[in-house]
């Protein structure tokens, strides 16, 4: 285990410097240094003087990969690449263009975005599997057919429908919870309450139709067909034997879900107005503040590679078949 885990981080690195790299070609593919300045700055009445401050400032006047004026190893350290984005593996995500600690701003709203996303994920993980094992147990019945039907319905359906829709049914007419904001605490109830049912509702569709692919799948394996042989009740079968052979699709498909727990929903905070990391990095794109998007990317990323080494682990637990070497 000690050795699979020593594996796994090796071969996270060149990943995390791939997507380095990556996400500091694309952002300079459309915008340069002196493009940012007149973002932060204002267009209009920007002088170059006024912009080659800025950039002093900010750490933008060097060259972007390449200091040919530098001698040594100064010409790739003295780059925008490695003063801002080799710091990162350290976890040192600097300041954001406006002077802010983007540590401290990360670790102030990722509360407001685990408070939205945990609810959604647990109870929407139970509320799919259960809707998928109703499907699976009487399949080929009315109830499956629509079942099914439904959930084509709701996965055809934008995400932007339900938020508004939501917005304006339970908030704006029936006036049941705020329409937007947050507040932290036991006051926060009432703002998140919305947000996560349209959340919950949202993902009904997708989840459950592949949950109940997973499960048919398994129904008609010889395992099943030898405890219906030995007596058990339908119920019985799904539960104890079904569901606990289908867990490793169930947390291969979960795993994706979980860089989205602590980074939030770009959507949902965003319409809702509650301060998470969500808001945080659609704020920071329209502003084309490279500093915070580059640290949410590769937040991001290290997250997914967590993940995916913790979701390993747990086949063991579900599977004592799996051996991780």
């Amino acid at each position: 285990m000690l050795a699979y885990l020593i594996r796994r981080l090796l071969y996270a690195l060149p990943i995390l410097i791939g997507v380095n790299l990556l996400t500091f070609a694309l952002f300079f593919v459309v915008n340069t240094p002196d493009d940012m300045a007149r973002m932060q700055l204002g267009i209009k009445r920007v002088t170059p003087e006024a912009i080659e401050k800025w950039k002093v400032q900010h750490g933008y006047d060097k060259p972007l990969l390449f200091n040919a004026k530098a001698a040594g190893a100064d010409q790739f350290t003295e780059t925008i690449f490695v003063q801002k984005s080799v710091r990162m593996f350290a976890f040192d995500f600097g300041y954001s263009d406006d002077g802010r600690s983007i540590s401290r701003e990360i670790g102030t709203r990722m509360w407001p975005s685990l408070a939205i996303a945990l609810p959604n994920f647990f109870v929407g993980l139970a509320l799919y599997i259960t809707f998928a094992l109703l499907m699976t147990l009487f399949r080929g019945t009315v109830l499956d057919v629509v079942g099914v039907a439904m959930c084509v319905v709701f996965m055809s359906i934008s995400s932007l429908f339900y938020i508004i829709g939501g917005q304006f049914l339970v908030s704006k007419l029936w006036h049941w919870v705020p329409i937007s904001g947050y507040a932290p605490g036991l006051d926060g109830f009432k703002f998140l309450v919305l947000p996560v049912i349209i959340g919950v509702i949202g993902g009904i569709g997708g989840n459950a139709r592949w949950y109940r692919t997973i499960f048919l799948e398994e129904i008609n394996k010889d395992y099943v067909r030898t405890a219906r042989a030995k007596g058990l009740s339908e119920i019985k079968v799904l539960f104890r034997h079904v569901l606990k052979n289908a867990m490793i699709p169930i947390l291969t498909g979960v795993v994706v879900v979980i860089p989205l727990l602590f980074m939030g929903s770009l959507l949902t905070e965003s319409f809702f107005g509650v301060p998470g990391l969500g808001s945080y990095t659609i704020d920071a794109i329209n502003m084309q503040d490279f500093s915070i998007v580059r640290a949410m990317v590769f937040l991001g990323s290290v997250l997914y590679i967590v993940g995916l080494i913790l979701t390993d682990i747990s086949y063991t637990l579900v599977d004592p078949r799996v051996r991780l070497q």
